[in-house]
């Protein structure tokens, strides 16, 4: 199987302008949130950022996952290269990384995010920022988050590996957590639908956590077999 047959890249549509997906060399996916999309985009509704995006692919096609699923937003390209705007190549570069590789997961931005527990430091309380979030002058509640999520202690501490959710996780990762896990998941993203708790700002954070293989932190969800996970 080739490179380009063990991937599929998902991308969270609103307004952005997608054409760049034809240059890419891999099959792709759009979901598109902002209404006008392009021919055989799938519509969804706009809430809970591009993590409901994630999970909903996820649940739709948990037994049928790409090898190698690449989550981007509608455009990556400020996030992936330190220096300025990355390229299509670039980006297509990354993705082959990771397949050569057999990289589990990797996060695609340029830089991590470190936080606390309430996603400390952010820019949800600076003035400038006022409106262009729902959640603005609110913490980020990462450490309740974890906790809802997982059967564990949230850390103090969290460097994140994941930022503004542009990631690449192999089916094998994704599935060792149940189905059901994913579907709780979905649910809170469905709970905070304008972000106004700041869960899709938790679950940028998060990313990589969701995506460890840790399957110690799992909760008694059923499992694809019918078991306690």
């Amino acid at each position: 199987m080739s490179a380009s047959d063990r991937v599929v890249v998902i991308i969270s549509r609103y307004r952005e302008d997608v054409s760049w997906t034809a240059r890419l060399g891999y099959d792709y996916i759009v979901y598109d949130k902002g209404g006008q999309g392009p021919a055989g985009a799938i519509p969804l509704p706009n809430i809970g950022r591009e993590g409901h995006t994630w999970m909903t692919h996820i649940v739709r096609h948990y037994q049928a996952l790409a090898p190698v699923n690449v989550f981007l937003q509608g455009d990556p390209f400020d996030h992936i290269d330190e220096q300025g705007r990355g390229t299509v190549e670039q980006l297509r570069s990354m993705i082959e990384d990771v397949v050569v590789r057999q990289t589990p997961f990797r996060g695609f931005a340029w830089f991590r995010i470190e936080c606390d527990r309430l996603g400390r430091p952010h820019h949800l309380r600076e003035p400038e920022n006022r409106g262009r979030w729902a959640g603005w002058g609110r913490d980020i509640p990462v450490g309740a988050v974890f906790e809802e999520l997982f059967a564990a202690k949230a850390p103090e501490r969290i460097v994140a590996r994941g930022a503004t959710g542009c990631i690449a996780v192999t089916a094998e990762r994704i599935r060792t957590r149940p189905l059901a896990f994913y579907e709780h998941a979905l649910r809170l993203f469905e709970a905070d639908p304008d972000d106004a708790g700041n869960t899709g700002h938790a679950f940028e954070r998060l990313w990589h956590l969701i995506f460890n293989g840790n399957t110690a932190w799992n909760r008694a969800y059923p499992d694809t077999t019918g078991r306690s996970a």
